[in-house]
């Protein structure tokens, strides 16, 4: 019954048996042959014919409507057995800037596993703006990236938002401060700091330029690691995502600073270069825009 309904939905849209025809690409008559046999099932007429019109009689508008549902249902019913019998495998190459790479996505993956075991992950970590180019050059699958880059060949999706704040060593001086600093008071201090085309750096960067200040002392370093252990040892301070120090906030190995204006706010988006995508990546993505542990990290 499923082709009559197809047949009929599309009669009744485009009130023409001879445009239905040229939809499902068979001859007039046999259009007309699955509306009489559907009508005859019904046991009613469901459309009004004239020379100058087709069009749905009150019989008809209930089928149709229903029809529309039962079509879908069985769409959906297929695509339900279609990841049962072919449920998604085979190789997925995902690229993360360091922030989500290393303190969030290795939990998505391991949930990935559980639920998708012949899915193949491949994991590279880098800064976003070697990640964006790793998924624009169709080196990588998808990428979860934050901050600025160049999106002229991909396809962006922001999906979760980032908080970032000012941390300090427990003996830092503005340790325990608990009325608000201002930033400007923090222009002398020694800055640990992403290198650039990071997107932790360009977020201090556009803090710095929002107000206004320069600092005079900054140290780089290519991952966020070595600066958490630089600022607990009192080097400096820096601006971090809150993701990447929940363990040291909660052993006490470094302080959020209270800062004026902060929190600060930044997207995370998903990547990809090309609309085409594998089973393997669709289900991916959902996991991703669906994960209850971005949740409880904001």
């Amino acid at each position: 019954m499923d082709q009559q309904l197809q047949v009929f939905i599309t009669v009744a849209e485009k009130q023409s048996f001879s445009r239905a025809a040229e939809e499902h690409h068979m001859t007039q008559p046999a259009v007309s042959q699955y509306i009489r046999q559907l009508e005859e099932q019904i046991g009613s007429r469901l459309l009004e014919r004239t020379n100058k019109y087709v069009r749905l009689n009150q019989a008809g508008e209930i089928v149709y409507h229903h029809a529309k549902e039962i079509l879908a249902l069985y769409t959906k019913m297929q695509n339900l057995v279609d990841d049962v019998v072919h449920k998604a495998s085979g190789p997925l190459s995902i690229g993360a800037s360091y922030t989500f790479g290393e303190y969030v996505l290795p939990r998505i993956i391991a949930n990935l596993k559980v639920n998708y075991p012949d899915i193949l992950p491949t994991v590279t970590i880098g800064n976003t703006t070697t990640i964006a180019e790793l998924v624009a050059s169709h080196q990588l699958d998808i990428g979860i990236v934050e901050g600025s880059f160049n999106a002229s060949k991909l396809i962006v999706e922001d999906f979760a938002e980032d908080r970032m704040v000012i941390v300090c060593s427990k003996t830092h001086p503005l340790a325990n401060r608990r009325d608000a600093i201002e930033l400007k008071a923090l222009e002398q201090e020694m800055w640990i700091a992403r290198e650039q085309g990071s997107g932790t750096r360009a977020a201090m960067d556009n803090l710095f330029h929002q107000h206004q200040i320069a600092p005079k002392k900054l140290m780089n370093f290519s991952s966020t690691q070595p600066i958490k252990e630089s600022v607990e040892a009192g080097l400096g301070i820096s601006l971090l995502s809150h993701w990447s120090i929940k363990k040291e906030l909660t052993c006490g190995d470094l302080q959020m600073m209270h800062v004026k204006g902060l929190p600060y706010p930044r997207k995370f988006s998903i990547v990809t270069s090309t609309p085409f995508q594998t089973k393997a990546l669709d289900v991916f993505i959902d996991i991703l825009r669906t994960n209850k542990l971005l949740t409880t990290l904001n």
